[in-house]
């Protein structure tokens, strides 16, 4: 057991149209919303410019695996992106199975009050606060980091 390591971390939720980004205080008390970026050749730079911004020592990516824990299209989508982003940021980047964050999210919104057509610009940051707020939760309980570790792509290179 590491025991829970302090620092500011940065959750992001990838999507085929928008990337939802959270974080998390220090202490790792509270994940919180903090931006939805639009899907397309600039969602990268943002994505690391935000790490940047709040000082993220390390960033978890959610990876949507189907119910049976297979691969799919959207996690290959997920994975590539987070290769794109440990390039872009030099930072570790964690890998974190988000089967159930999007459903959450919308369950949360719902409960809120708040239609799913109203709900659309900010269900993916949610859902980015879900898997930030359950890998915290998970390191706290066990002392070791959640999801698998993204190979640093440049090792090799």
């Amino acid at each position: 057991m590491t025991g829970f390591r302090r620092g500011t971390r940065l959750g992001v939720d990838v999507g085929k149209a928008r990337v939802g980004v959270a974080r998390c205080d220090p202490d790792g008390m509270l994940a919180v919303p903090v931006e939805t970026v639009a899907r397309g050749e600039a969602a990268v730079a943002r994505v690391a410019a935000l790490a940047a911004e709040h000082s993220a020592f390390e960033v978890l990516v959610g990876l949507p695996l189907s119910l049976s824990g297979a691969s799919t299209a959207s996690t290959d989508d997920a994975r590539a992106f987070a290769g794109e982003l440990a390039t872009a940021t030099r930072l570790p980047v964690r890998l974190v199975d988000e089967r159930l964050s999007t459903v959450s999210a919308h369950a949360a919104l719902r409960e809120a009050g708040r239609s799913q057509k109203s709900s659309r610009r900010i269900v993916d940051q949610v859902a980015a606060v879900v898997l930030l707020q359950q890998a915290i939760d998970v390191e706290k309980r066990t002392g070791n980091p959640a999801g698998e570790l993204l190979e640093d792509p440049l090792e090799h290179a």
